[in-house]
């Protein structure tokens, strides 16, 4: 989808931003006809909401936007995009007491609320409002965070029969080649040949073959590693999952979609930075390859781990991944993923939860979410957990019985791969339950924003 903003020297009719309690104020210094207006149509300025002024000649003068109060702002990201969504099409600029980071809210909020997913639709998207940049806003970050998210969002919104490892390895490609990045990718059984044993265990029983595909880009600057699970569909395997449980696992590449949102960011802003993409790609099927419960498996870094339940592959093929990553040195290694439903119950669909030992990185990470308005929460590798993931009869336990913390002993069991003390794990949902603003029910990305936001304190750039 290609995004823009109104041409600022174009002709637009204004939306005025307006608080609730700076309402009152704000209309009685307006004509009568237009207090009459919103007085009879009943508009308080709560937030989000939208009134058209009409000119005297009956066409559309301007707009009315509330802002509501402090307290409904705080509890609501992308408040004011429910209303800029509504405008008719047309140009259209914002008026009204913004603060910077209020405006750079609303028109990042306005650009993701542009998105629509409409690859399976006969009828067309009608035309909508287009908005001026603001006055010290960055319009090209902007348009970078939302033109990756969006791409983010169709890949993960994409059923798995249009969006197997094949299609997932043609959108990496595609990314590699916009911004001459060089792509690699090993498939089937040369990952065997590469050393990346679990990544093909995983992979093997479906027709669709499994890979590793690798991208770099950037010939200067701190080194960044981006690892993104890349499960294109998840049956759960001989584990099988019931049928209401594979019903969005369409979206178990999420991790993939959201390091390649993030990548793209990174390359369209011309980052200084060497960046290297790592995605394994899988579908975890059934069949008579499939690999079984209590199988012992050699990872690439050579610790084994018994297979306690099919339906925890997702940690197998990132620890390949992650191994891999972290024979070259980065100033900066990040893994994300739709790992653990015990991260939902945890935190919920609209944060997502993180793990580091780095406390810098942390801090780095939480002071960026607000300004990207893309909230994180961090949770704890919490060391005394570590004998939950060791089984015995093996170094490691891919799935843990008792059901206690899943989310933190599945970061535990990444973390084992991962000896560079600078490591990030996201552990995200990747999924918007019910439409809201700026974010229609469906794929999402999560953490990508914040992570792009917090790389000049993160790397010093």
């Amino acid at each position: 989808m290609s995004l823009a903003f109104a041409d600022p020297a174009a002709a637009s009719r204004p939306v005025h931003v307006v608080a609730s309690d700076a309402f009152a104020a704000w209309l009685a210094a307006r004509p009568e006809p237009v207090r009459m207006w919103l007085s009879e149509t009943g508009f308080e300025a709560g937030l989000g909401e939208v009134r058209l002024l009409p000119a005297p000649d009956g066409t559309i003068a301007a707009a009315v936007l509330g802002s509501g109060t402090a307290r409904a702002r705080a509890r609501s990201r992308f408040g004011l995009a429910r209303g800029l969504s509504a405008l008719p099409a047309g140009d259209w600029h914002l008026e009204g007491d913004l603060s910077p980071e209020a405006a750079d809210e609303a028109v990042l909020g306005w650009l993701l609320s542009t998105y629509a997913f409409t690859r399976y639709r006969s009828s067309s998207t009608p035309p909508k409002a287009r908005l001026k940049l603001p006055e010290g806003c960055d319009g090209a970050r902007l348009l970078a965070m939302a033109e990756a998210e969006m791409l983010t969002r169709d890949l993960i919104n994409t059923p798995a029969s249009d969006l197997g490892p094949q299609e997932l390895e043609a959108a990496f490609l595609a990314l590699g080649d916009r911004f001459g990045a060089e792509s690699v990718v090993i498939r089937g059984d040369r990952l065997l040949e590469r050393n990346l044993p679990m990544i093909h265990a995983v992979g093997r029983a479906s027709p669709r073959e499994p890979r590793l595909m690798e991208l770099r880009w950037g010939e200067r600057g701190p080194r960044v590693t981006l690892v993104g699970k890349g499960v294109c569909f998840d049956t759960g395997g001989l584990d099988i999952k019931p049928s209401a449980g594979m019903l969005l696992m369409k979206k178990d590449m999420g991790g993939a979609a959201t390091v390649m949102g993030l990548a793209q960011m990174i390359m369209a802003l011309d980052l200084p930075v060497r960046l290297r993409v790592l995605v394994p790609a899988v579908e975890n099927a059934i069949s008579g390859t499939a690999m079984r419960p209590r199988d012992i498996l050699t990872s690439r870094k050579g610790l084994t781990v018994e297979v306690n339940n099919t339906d925890a592959e997702g940690r197998l093929i990132l620890a390949d991944a992650l191994a891999l990553a972290d024979e070259e040195e980065a100033d900066l290694i990040v893994s994300m993923a739709t790992l653990t439903g015990a991260a939902r119950v945890a935190v919920g669909p609209d944060l997502a939860p993180f793990y580091t030992d780095d406390d810098g990185l942390a801090a780095a990470l939480q002071a960026a979410a607000g300004p990207a308005c893309d909230p994180v929460w961090r949770l704890p590798f919490w060391d005394p957990y570590e004998p939950l993931i060791e089984p015995g009869i093996a170094d490691l336990d891919n799935a843990p019985s008792g059901g206690f913390a899943g989310s933190i002993t599945a970061a535990l069991f990444l973390r084992r791969f991962v000896e560079n003390p600078r490591y990030m794990h996201f552990d995200i949902y990747g999924h918007t339950p019910s439409d809201a603003p700026a974010r229609p029910k469906g794929g999402v990305g999560q953490g990508a924003r914040a992570i792009l936001t917090a790389l000049p304190q993160m790397l010093g750039l």
